[in-house]
């Protein structure tokens, strides 16, 4: 009986090779999501301005008061919706333009702008319509004004504009000479693709691409203008599913010049967009790569805007979880001394971060880790593996447990000096089953490696002493009735291989199966095993 459930056990037996250890970010996207401010939000209202340096041009100087003044000071409240609506569909040039741009700014409140009471008036279809008026510059820039914070709202609101003709238009008026109502369809077409990967989509197939790298190229002192098509462009190339790499990949000839403007804004956007393009296959790992921005990205790291380092370091993050070349290229251009760093950040998402990208170092080949070990990035790693928060701790651990899993009996004897077990010991307690596993997965390796070291006349598993000085036994044995198949597997494996004899008067226990529950119960085995009904015996001894 022994025999075949040690040929079950080694079943189930699964071994972490390189592809399984590097990581990539499905999971930790939900997070990212949840703190967009981290990299600013996704869709953005235009506010009411207040400053005359950002009043945009226009045609007559009498048109200056109305446009950045205040909403008290012009009398424009909510409950003039429909007299506005009314006048925006008279006959007068004059009029029209004073109504939208009463709309406009209505639409710019900071606290609930109207915008579904504006759709309910009908009077985005007219809006839409403006925007053909090229004689009239300023009223495309209202009207595109009005249009990028409908856009700011909901999806439903965002598929009115769309509905209503407004991309294809938009896309158009990137090409304006005025440029002002080019900065205008730049923002509401940042708007417009930021709510959704399909609207995405339309914008890129709609043709923005080409020129908004267009706008980019000749982005005149002007530094609005820059800021938001670097920020329009990385919504171009956010959302999964992932964008046509064909498509997007023309970027990649202009991000290098990006990433070195004086503007952080415009650096920080430039880096989102390379973490973007670095979150995919091999290929578009390589593409990256092959801009040259790799070097460049590994110094922003240690820039002193956190705006800066989140972007960066998920950039480098992200390419790291490629192949090893690819890896080392990122060690050829000393980024380790930045991650120690960074693990000692007041940011517990830059924490948990940098955790992750040595995570995916650790899970390459024994030198990649020796590499690791020379920079002195475990002292630092082991105490994030302490801390508080068990989100960091979890990526700790990843770490870790890569290297037992690929480093030799060397290197893991050095993480055991270091003072890993304690800590992996502790996270068997914890209730969140891929942390355990990882940790189960971290301790079975170390006591392997303690296994191949045993000398012949050596009969004792050094390893094996220090995970029961670190109170693991009876945690490893508690999780022999974990409820996740994955979790009582390792443990029992690991009981049975390096603790069969640590309670020698209860030699005869051994696992049950209860055929009710499809689990292994534990009770005495032998003469006194209970049968079932037909006389089969239900105990596995092993």
């Amino acid at each position: 009986m022994a025999t075949h459930v040690s040929e079950r056990m080694r079943t189930f037996k699964k071994g972490i090779d390189v592809d399984e250890s590097r990581r990539r970010r499905d999971d930790t996207t939900i997070q990212i999501r949840k703190n967009r401010r981290e990299e600013r939000v996704n869709q953005r209202r235009r506010m009411i301005a207040t400053d005359h340096s950002h009043v945009p041009r226009m045609e007559t100087a009498e048109q200056m008061p109305t446009t950045c003044c205040d909403l008290s000071a012009t009398g424009v409240s909510v409950s003039d919706l429909p007299k506005i609506a009314a006048m925006i569909q008279s006959l007068d040039p004059m009029e029209i333009s004073h109504a939208v741009s009463k709309l406009r700014r209505l639409l710019s409140l900071e606290h609930d702008p109207p915008i579904q009471q504006v759709i309910n008036l009908g009077v985005v279809p007219l809006l839409v319509d403006f925007l053909r008026q090229h004689d009239r510059p300023e009223m495309q820039f209202e009207a595109a004004w009005a249009l990028t914070n409908i856009a700011s709202g909901t999806t439903e609101h965002t598929a009115e504009v769309i509905r209503c003709g407004a991309v294809e238009l938009l896309c158009g008026l990137l090409l304006s000479p005025n440029e002002d109502v080019c900065e205008q369809a730049v923002w509401a077409l940042g708007n417009i693709s930021g709510d959704s990967p399909h609207c995405r989509d339309l914008v890129i197939n709609a043709g923005a691409m080409m020129p908004l790298l267009a706008v980019l190229r000749r982005s005149s002192g002007k530094p609005t203008i820059l800021r938001n098509a670097a920020w329009t462009l990385s919504n171009f190339c956010r959302g999964k599913p992932r964008p046509e790499f064909a498509l997007i990949s023309p970027a990649l000839q202009l991000l290098p010049h990006l990433i070195h403007s004086p503007d952080t804004e415009v650096v920080a956007d430039a880096c989102w967009t390379l973490s973007y393009f670095s979150d995919g296959t091999t290929e578009t790992i390589q593409a990256v790569i092959d801009a040259g921005v790799c070097r460049r990205v590994v110094d922003l790291m240690g820039h002193t805007k956190t705006s800066i380092q989140t972007p960066a370091l998920r950039t480098i993050g992200n390419i790291v979880t490629g192949n090893e070349r690819q890896t080392q290229l990122m060690l050829d251009m000393v980024v380790l001394p930045r991650l120690v760093q960074l693990l000692k950040h007041e940011k517990k998402l830059i924490r948990k971060e940098a955790c992750w990208a040595i995570s995916n170092i650790t899970a390459g080949s024994p030198s990649q880790i020796q590499e690791v070990i020379d920079a002195n990035v475990i002292p630092p790693l082991l105490f994030q593996l302490t801390s508080v928060e068990l989100d960091v701790r979890k990526e700790a651990a990843w770490a870790i447990s890569n290297a037992t899993s690929g480093g030799t009996a060397k290197q893991i004897q050095y993480l055991v000096q270091q003072g890993c077990i304690p800590p992996l010991v502790k996270l068997l307690g914890v209730q969140d089953p891929r942390v355990v596993n990882v940790s189960l997965d971290a301790l079975e390796n170390i006591l392997r490696a303690g296994e191949a070291d045993m000398s012949v006349a050596d009969t004792e598993n050094r390893m094996a002493r220090y995970i029961e000085e670190a109170d693991g036994i009876e945690l490893i044995q508690n999780l022999q009735f974990h409820q996740e198949e994955d979790i009582y597997e390792k443990s029992v494996r690991i009981i049975r291989d390096y603790f069969d004899g640590e309670d020698e008067e209860d030699f005869d226990i051994a696992p049950d199966l209860d055929y009710s529950s499809h689990r292994y119960t534990f009770g005495v085995s032998g003469e006194a095993a209970s049968t079932s009904a037909d006389g089969d015996s239900l105990r596995f001894s092993f």
